[in-house]
């Protein structure tokens, strides 16, 4: 195995469980061609939008041709993004395209005409990590600060869960989850929050974070770079049992994309335990029709009846209305009655809360 000491300029988030700095020692040769594994990469083009990388601070950073930036092997099938998959090898010199934002890196198959052509990257090497003390022994750097146990239990503790799921990305699933955590927060409840689906990026579990989550995590804590049909269920019995320790008021968590999409959100659904874990699942929807296919493909294939609508499809009174009227769901929209989506949450689930809804401000 070959090495060599680069300097890096940006480490994307997709590396945050690996520590790394700015000078990193790297493998050109025998670089293992997986899921999750960390390489080293220098862009070869500009882009003037969807030209930014999330770092390990949660800060976005524009990037340019000429930054060597780190990030991991993975696939995306992104409806509104783009598409690519892992090469069959990598070796240093290889061109492979940035997926998204936060570090995905993988041969681009599909490209989303308002995101451009993705950036073009150089392969350097494959990022180095040294775990033994005392020998000059690295190891290939891989995401997560733990492997996942595929036959990991299912334990919530007796703590309620809600779920948000939603007809495609881009739905207003994150905006729903904030509403309802600072909402829970300013009712005096201790909230804990994760994502379990989706491609790595960790900006709307911050997002959680910032809006009065305790604890939070995501799917790519556990080396998953972008989540299968396969390892969708699995990662949400991890992160329900694991965010249910602790015994906060209630454990929010979003599933990423839609309900019918590549990521696993319907195999999430479908497992039996999973879907009895679930005391109030929200349905964001872009327009009428799709709450109207949404809400029907939970009640029908699912066995789940909505807690509620929302998503753009309540952006005015004319969506609240026809969801209400038509699916018999109540619908509130989370950007300007967030405290009455979360309220009406909190009674549905019957949680006591220190600060009753009529004294929290609206």
């Amino acid at each position: 195995m070959q090495q060599k000491t680069v300097v890096v300029d940006k480490v994307a988030s997709i590396a945050q469980a690996c520590g790394l700095g700015h000078e990193l020692r790297i493998a050109t040769t025998d670089i293992p061609c997986e899921e999750g594994v960390v390489l080293v990469v220098e862009v070869l083009s500009n882009k003037s939008t969807y030209n930014t990388l999330e770092l390990t601070s949660g800060r976005m950073a524009k990037v340019s041709r000429g930054d060597v930036i780190v990030g991991a092997l993975g696939h995306r099938q992104a409806l509104f993004g783009y598409s690519g998959h892992i090469p069959e090898t990598v070796q240093a010199g290889d061109v492979v395209q940035v997926l998204n934002i936060g570090g995905v890196l993988g041969v681009c198959d599909s490209v989303n005409p308002e995101k451009g052509k993705p950036f073009d990257a150089r392969v350097l090497g494959c990022v180095l990590q040294f775990p033994f003390l005392g020998e000059r022994i690295g190891v290939p750097a891989r995401v997560g600060y733990k492997p996942l146990d595929p036959g990991s239990p299912l334990d919530t503790h007796g703590v309620p869960v809600v779920a948000l799921a939603g007809t495609c990305m881009e739905a207003g699933k994150t905006a729903a989850a904030c509403a309802i955590v600072a909402r829970m927060r300013h009712r005096g409840l201790a909230v804990h929050a994760f994502k379990a689906t989706g491609v790595s990026l960790r900006r709307d579990i911050l997002a959680m974070e910032d809006a009065g989550a305790r604890r939070s995590q995501i799917f790519t804590d556990f080396g998953v770079v972008t989540t299968t049909a396969k390892t969708g269920p699995a990662l949400t019995r991890t992160m329900l049992t694991e965010m249910t320790q602790g015994r906060p008021d209630v454990v929010v968590f979003e599933l990423g994309d839609g309900i019918l999409g590549a990521y696993g959100v319907e195999a999430i659904l479908a497992a039996p335990d999973i879907a009895k874990s679930l005391n109030a699942v929200i349905l964001s929807a872009n327009d009428p029709v799709a709450a109207w296919g949404g809400v029907k493909l939970l009640r029908e294939r699912f066995g789940i009846e909505p807690c509620a609508v929302t998503g753009p499809s309540t952006d005015n009174a004319v969506g609240v209305d026809i969801i209400e009227g038509q699916m018999n769901v109540r619908a509130f929209n989370a950007m300007t009655s967030g405290a009455a989506l979360g309220d009406h949450i909190i009674e549905s689930l019957g949680i006591a809360t220190a600060t009753p809804a009529a004294v929290v401000a609206q």
